[in-house]
Parts: C-alpha cells; structure tokens; sequence
C-alpha cells in the first residue's frame, strides 16, 4: 500500500535537525577560523576537521534514508516555480554538505599536512601536497562555505514562510511527527 504521508520519517527529522545544528556549527567555527590567528585557531581546526567527516558520513545516511522512505508532498497549490525552487535548492543543500567536507579533506591534503580526526585517528590523503592546489581549494571551500550560508538562509525562509504565512503544513511536516 502506497498511502501519502503528511510528515517526514522519524529518522529523517532526526538527521535533518542534527545536520542543521552541525552545519551552523561549522559555519562559525570556520568563520572563526578564518578570523583567528591566536592559539584558539588550532583547537578551532581540530573541531572543524572531525565535524566535517561526521557530515560527510551523515549526508550518505541521509541520502539513504531520504532515498528509501516516502516524503510528504508538497502542497498542491505551490506555484510552479516554487516547486522548482524548492527541488533545486533541496540538491544544493545535497551536493553541498557532500561537497564541502570533500573540499576540505582535499584541501587539506594538498597542504601536506594530516587529516586527523583525534590523536590517533588520521585519515589518509586524497590528494598529494601541492601549494597551488591547496590555494586553490582554500578558495574554492570558502566560497562553497559561502553558498552553503546562503542557501540555509533561503532554506529558513522558505521553511518560515510555508509555517508562518502559507500555513501549509510545509514546517510542521519536519517540526514533528504524527499527531497521537
């Protein structure tokens, strides 16, 4: 049986607000990062490395979940360019959480340093040291980080516009599940 649901899967609200709060968190660890050259950058880098990995990880469970459980249509009456948008910004936010922890893994390859995720723990390089590649993708992941910011802002209106004015049933769908 092939019955609509009217709210995301349990593990699916899960790993949504999970990943919300790691992606945010990484956001202002990295702005603070790229603001800090006092010791607090080194302990900042060691937060900012092994979150990055748990999101990269994260993102193919999620992708699997999100993949292998139904999701709630969209409402009916949504225009057509914002379902448009919204398909197309869900895949950005996809390819984004995928793409930047590989990013920065690469990046950090590239400057011959260890990717280490503890003080035991060291992930193997995926790229061989190289300065200009490194430049490269130092830019390159603080742009993507850019967007990243970006598109969670659109993200939140969007989610804020369907709770607050459309009230839609949109927000509610990934806020909570069915009600007992």
């Amino acid at each position: 049986m092939n019955t609509p649901t009217s709210h995301f899967a349990p593990l699916a609200r899960l790993l949504h607000w999970l990943m919300a709060l790691m992606i945010i968190a990484m956001l202002f660890i990295g702005a603070g990062m790229a603001a800090s050259v006092s010791e607090r950058h080194e302990w900042l880098l060691n937060l900012h490395k092994p979150l990055g990995i748990a999101i990269l990880l994260l993102v193919v469970v999620r992708l699997f979940v999100r993949f292998s459980t139904r999701q709630p249509p969209l409402p009916a009456d949504l225009p057509a360019v914002q379902v448009l948008a919204a398909k197309l910004s869900h895949v950005l936010l996809y390819a984004l959480m995928f793409i930047l922890p590989v990013v920065g893994w690469a990046m950090i390859s590239a400057a011959g340093d260890p990717v280490m995720l503890s003080s035991s723990l060291q992930l193997p390089s995926i790229l061989p040291a190289n300065p200009t590649t490194f430049a490269f993708l130092r830019k390159a992941h603080t742009y993507l980080a850019y967007l990243l910011f970006l598109t969670v802002l659109l993200h939140l209106a969007a989610a804020l516009f369907h709770g607050w004015i459309r009230r839609d049933g949109v927000l509610q769908s990934m806020l909570r599940g069915k009600a007992l």
